[in-house]
């Protein structure tokens, strides 16, 4: 059975969470602040985390921060109405996907499912070169000069799916179907996934090789085979 575990200061968030999720088919652990959590989650080592953005003393960017220090367990942030620039912090650090409050908890549920599917998705056995750049798709690994790459699932996802897609833009919303599988949502989240790509596989950022613009339309994975 998937654990889950639910970091929220709330009592009455966490008790309604943790019914909708145990009834979803998920053992479910509960911490009301940051420290707890990270103590629960070197004790239970836990499948997914659901971390509330706004926690006592420690808030959840930190303990996201934290989380993506000891690896790449997926994490499922819940924020405020309004609270964008939050958000995207959140998802900058690495946070797989978000729920604004108030939430119903069954999308929740549906969220909790869709990042533990992707992230325990079974691959083709199959390695992806591209030039410096190595995908193990079977392993869930990625290496750039024979260094590994610390990518979030939704980041080693979108990766994978653009080098199998090379030479084809993506627009956002087709992004968001596609590697997300959301029918809907906020476009910011590819942006952002974009940028942290970018940040780890391009020499220089600012002028991407590999993960290009196509101004109008969004993305395109150009291959660097003679790199």
């Amino acid at each position: 059975m998937e654990q889950v575990l639910v970091v929220d200061d709330d009592t009455t968030v966490r008790d309604v969470v943790r019914r909708y999720l145990e009834h979803a088919g998920y053992a479910v652990e509960l911490a009301g602040d940051g420290e707890q959590a990270l103590r629960l989650l070197a004790a239970k080592e836990p499948d997914i985390v659901v971390l509330d953005l706004m926690l006592p003393g420690m808030d959840g960017l930190e303990v996201c921060r934290r989380i993506r220090e000891r690896g790449s367990t997926p994490v499922v942030m819940l924020t405020a109405l309004g609270e964008e620039e939050d958000r995207i912090a959140g998802l900058q650090i690495g946070a797989d996907d978000y729920v604004t409050k108030p939430f119903s908890p069954r999308e929740l549920a549906l969220r909790v499912s869709s990042v533990l599917r992707r992230a325990h998705r079974a691959f083709e056995p199959r390695v992806v070169r591209d030039g410096n750049l190595v995908l193990d798709v079977a392993a869930h690994t990625a290496t750039l000069d024979g260094r590994p790459l610390q990518l979030t699932t939704r980041e080693f996802d979108l990766l994978a799916f653009f080098i199998g897609n090379a030479g084809k833009a993506f627009g956002r919303s087709e992004l968001l179907e596609r590697v997300w599988g959301w029918q809907f949502g906020d476009q910011s989240t590819v942006t952002v996934h974009v940028r942290r790509l970018r940040e780890k596989i391009e020499e220089d950022p600012a002028k991407p090789r590999r993960l290009s613009t196509v101004w109008g339309v969004g993305y395109r994975y150009d291959p660097c085979s003679t790199d």
